[in-house]
């Protein structure tokens, strides 16, 4: 079989590149010579339409959350799709760590926990120089294998396994575990992220139920630690998480899912290997897969799904400060610009489906919504500190009947989520209301920078992969 290298390059179209279809170049030519045009109204109009930026922005932003509403609407009482007869698939789990000495065996013990444990654990060890080996020696009488090599032992039912490889970063600690892994369905799991007990067995059975099932999501919960910070990120990114994921699901339904969660996701293994597994030189090396794996099914006329899994739930360390907040969105907008520049040959192509048609145009255009944001954003402080409040106040309106929007969507999909996901915890109506207010002049605002500052980091090309500070999980270990 041809090395992940070889077939890596075979299938990202940054190594062999693809004819660029007319509709896609139309459509990025598009977009910012809109955001040039409406920007510009702001000098040459007055009235509401001095605001045009803004009302483009309401609009695209209402009509995505109105597709989502629609396609959500029958969610929580879909009835479970009954699997096919046939073989379970087996299972097993691969978390990359970097010096994770400190929430390892905590992340270790919830996957062991699980009300069906995994057949495997295998621990992706990227070059740790902390305590890691005492760690694993401690909690598991694991001795430290050389560079390369795999300490194994078995609790319960379970293989545990500790490779240890010299630093070259989650993408290539992640192949070498594929490479070194025998089941049918792996999950990645990032060592910061803990599984709720039925994770994996939900998991399990949406690969049992669907056999063109390649790629799943589990639905991630944020949590930012006890600190006045970080109750406030959590506060706001619960929310945040909630329309998410239920976004997903939305596109899930037309088979143009693009963004899955690597700190929880689930790949039948032999798809991720024969698309070259994942690319080291991309920030997002999850969602870059996923375009890969769609590419490689519609070029093959295969069927492959990729979906998100509702009743598979996990908890997340998030970012609890501006900073740590700004890397951690540099970095996913970044990857994104960097994973949609090298696929353009997909957008508005038909060869693939719904997902060309549809979805990718979509995300060719937000690639901009930040900055549409943040340009309507400076408008109307522009408007207020020169004074014309007359010009500012109608526009106040239209925003305050955007919250409206925005808060009734939100409420209304909150009892969705609750019934699709079990999760009840931390998503009362009350915070929820508050959330919906503020968020348009706070929290949204630190997004949308944090999306500029992937642009300029695209742009530069000085994206870099930092590790998080733990904020959450470290007190619990």
């Amino acid at each position: 079989m041809p090395s992940l290298e070889t077939l890596l390059h075979a299938q990202s179209p940054r190594f062999t590149p693809r004819p660029i279809p007319l509709a896609s170049r139309l459509i990025s030519i598009a977009a910012p010579l809109l955001f040039v045009i409406l920007a510009a109204q702001a000098f040459y109009r007055q009235g509401l339409g001095m605001w045009s930026v803004g009302i483009v922005y309401i609009l695209y932003d209402t009509s995505l959350l109105l597709f989502t509403a629609w396609q959500i609407r029958k969610l929580a009482h879909d009835a479970p799709v009954p699997a096919a007869p046939g073989a379970r698939p087996t299972l097993g789990v691969i978390v990359a760590a970097h010096n994770e000495a400190g929430v390892i065996r905590l992340t270790i013990d919830r996957l062991l926990a699980q009300a069906e444990a995994p057949e495997a654990i295998l621990i992706a060890d990227d070059g740790s120089s902390d305590d890691t080996p005492a760690a694993m020696l401690a909690g598991y009488g694991l001795a430290a294998p050389v560079l390369g090599g795999l300490a194994e032992t078995t609790i319960n039912a379970t293989r545990l396994q500790w490779l240890r490889l010299p630093h070259g970063g989650k993408a290539r600690a992640l192949n070498q575990a594929l490479q070194r892994s025998h089941e049918d369905v792996v999950l990645t799991v990032d060592a910061d992220t803990l599984l709720e007990p039925g994770a994996i067995a939900a998991m399990r059975a949406a690969f049992v139920r669907d056999a063109r099932l390649a790629a799943a999501t589990g639905v991630l919960v944020p949590i930012c630690g006890p600190s006045l910070s970080g109750r406030l990120f959590e506060w706001f990114q619960s929310y945040e998480y909630v329309r998410n994921f239920l976004s997903r699901d939305a596109w899930m339904q037309l088979n143009g899912l693009l963004l899955i969660s690597g700190a929880f996701a689930a790949f039948r293994r032999e798809a991720v290997l024969a698309v070259g597994g994942f690319d080291p030189d991309c920030m997002v090396e999850d969602y870059e897969l996923i375009h890969r794996l769609h590419r490689h099914s519609h070029d093959n006329g295969l069927g492959w799904h990729v979906g998100v899994v509702g009743g598979a739930l996990a908890r997340t360390d998030a970012p609890a400060s501006i900073r740590g907040f700004l890397k951690q969105r540099q970095r996913w907008f970044g990857g994104f610009l960097q994973t949609q520049y090298w696929n353009r040959d997909m957008v508005g192509n038909a060869h693939y489906g719904l997902l060309g048609t549809r979805m990718l145009p979509v995300k060719a255009l937000d690639t901009l919504q930040p900055i549409y944001g943040l340009g309507a954003f400076a408008i109307l402080i522009w408007l207020v500190a020169t004074g014309r409040f007359y010009l500012a106040f109608p526009i106040l309106l239209v925003m305050i009947a955007k919250i409206v929007v925005d808060l009734t969507f939100h409420l209304w999909s909150l009892g969705i989520y609750k019934r699709w996901t079990g999760q009840r915890e931390g998503l009362d109506l009350g915070p929820a209301l508050l959330a919906a207010i503020a968020e348009p002049f706070s929290f949204q605002l630190l997004r949308h920078a944090g999306a500029v500052y992937g642009w300029y980091a695209f742009l530069t090309g000085s994206q870099t992969w930092t590790r998080q500070t733990r904020t959450a999980l470290e007190a619990q270990a």
